[in-house]
């Protein structure tokens, strides 16, 4: 009779077990994200209901009210661009929204329902998104959370390479392609910041327009003309001193013909290829040429955060009401439900600017 008694106690322990387990996953928090099971096109980005992540020590939970695409994202869904160990697969690298969820550990004062902006290694494309704290930033007041969840990607991907990589000085010339795009809308902003010389390139004349307006001070079709030549003649025969190259390899001979003499061409992106054929370590050895590569992804959270702290100093003020302030530049709104015609849009290039996608209506 003992051992029957103790048997029942312990199958009574194991069913108080497993019901107290079931009623703790129960609690579990959801939401929707945009996930995509294998890698191929935009129809392969389903939206779906996944776990609610927990802000960890040191981050903040944000609700998502919108987020922006990065030609990172493409490359991610087709499968090129895989996340860094231990962050999120969910695409998506900024945001803006507001404070949710504070975890533990927090120094820097930030409290529920603030307005903020956040970089992000992953995780955009969802309702919800921890984030260590050190990567927000306020969202500027003046400007709607859409208009903000325009700005950290971009924006800081061209500071980081105008101020850190190129270290960019007043008067000097900078040659930034794709000058129509996201981060080339924040870079003609940013030159004429810092008391530089913006020229860019695009493929419209409404692109070229466009940038002219953000404050580019000439600008080349390349698919009509040859950028190289409207360099030189702009700049009297002496070249670009900074070349922001999301290109890469089509364009190597051109930027190398282009670039001033102890010039800096920095590349962060290879959209046409990444092959290189031809004399390019002579060629830029006679220029006396400094070939730098950066990317911000894969960049320690440290780095991050102090690129965080710098671009809040020096350049977030300068988001004012003001007519001459600096402004995001919005192209097209879509919502989280049709994700997959934004990434179409991106693909189609007809943007210019940035690719906004609304995650609460």
């Amino acid at each position: 009779m003992h051992h029957i008694l103790h048997t029942g106690k312990l199958l009574l322990g194991k069913t108080h077990q497993i019901l107290r387990h079931k009623s703790c996953s129960s609690c579990v928090k959801m939401m929707q994200a945009v996930c995509v099971d294998a890698p191929g096109g935009p129809e392969n980005l389903l939206l779906k209901t996944v776990p609610r992540p927990q802000p960890k020590n040191g981050e903040v939970l944000i609700k998502i009210h919108a987020t922006a695409l990065n030609r990172a994202d493409l490359l991610q869904r087709r499968g090129l661009y895989p996340p860094p160990p231990g962050e999120s697969d969910i695409i998506g690298l900024e945001v803006a929204g507001t404070v949710d969820t504070l975890g533990q550990g927090l120094k820097k004062g930030w409290k529920p329902d603030d307005r903020v902006m956040a970089l992000l290694c992953g995780g955009g494309y969802a309702e919800y998104v921890s984030v260590p704290e050190e990567l927000l930033m306020p969202a500027p007041p003046h400007l709607t959370l859409s208009q903000a969840a325009a700005i950290p990607e971009a924006w800081l991907t061209a500071f980081q390479l105008l101020v850190l990589v190129a270290q960019v000085k007043e008067g000097e010339v900078v040659l930034a392609h794709a000058g129509a795009s996201g981060v080339g809308t924040a870079a003609v902003q940013l030159v004429r910041l810092f008391g530089a010389v913006p020229v860019v390139t695009a493929g419209s004349p409404e692109k070229l327009k466009m940038a002219e307006k953000l404050g580019a001070a000439a600008g080349f079709n390349y698919k009509e003309e040859s950028f190289a030549q409207g360099v030189h003649d702009f700049t009297g025969g002496k070249g670009a001193n900074v070349i922001l190259d999301c290109i890469g390899g089509c364009n190597w001979e051109p930027n190398v013909n282009c670039l001033a003499t102890d010039g800096r061409w920095v590349l962060y992106g290879t959209m046409g290829g990444r092959g290189v054929e031809g004399d390019l370590l002579g060629k830029l050895l006679s220029k006396r040429g400094h070939l730098l590569t950066s990317l911000l992804r894969s960049r320690s959270l440290q780095y991050k955060a102090d690129l965080v702290e710098a671009f809040s100093q020096k350049v977030l003020p300068y988001f004012s009401d003001q007519p001459s302030s600096l402004r995001p530049v919005i192209d097209s709104t879509f919502n989280l439900k049709d994700i997959a015609g934004a990434h179409k849009h991106m693909e189609a290039n007809r943007n210019m600017g940035k690719i906004v996608v609304n995650v609460i209506q």
